[in-house]
């Protein structure tokens, strides 16, 4: 078996066993959580209409001249705080928080330590 396809089998599995458990709604939308080795993103969906709601990403936050890095803590701090200003600007005060088949770990703790100091329970 191919190494690559095993590694997906077993993030995909991670991932269904994660968000089994995980429903979002209008009034507690899910924050899901995807890592890449460049950027950081983060969602807000309305899983019962199956509409994002807020998002943010390191992309999309610039610092002075320049775009945020997304591949350390400092990025991921950055897109936490400000999805949790987008979600706030929607009304929004609770999450329910997917971190898809990653650990609850460096970019992904700061990330949802970040939403949670921005005013965003979950």
């Amino acid at each position: 078996m191919d190494h690559q396809k095993a590694k997906q089998r077993q993030q995909l599995r991670r991932r269904r066993h994660v968000r089994k458990a995980i429903q979002g709604t209008a009034q507690r939308p899910r924050l899901t959580v995807f890592r890449s080795n460049k950027h950081i993103y983060a969602q807000l969906i309305d899983d019962a209409s199956g509409v994002t709601l807020a998002a943010a990403s390191s992309l999309a936050i610039k610092e002075g001249d320049k775009a945020t890095y997304g591949g350390n803590v400092k990025g991921a701090v950055a897109v936490g705080q400000k999805i949790a200003e987008e979600a706030k600007a929607k009304g929004i005060a609770k999450a329910a928080f997917d971190r898809g088949h990653y650990k609850y770990h460096g970019r992904i703790k700061a990330l949802a330590d970040a939403a949670r100091e921005g005013g965003l329970q979950f």
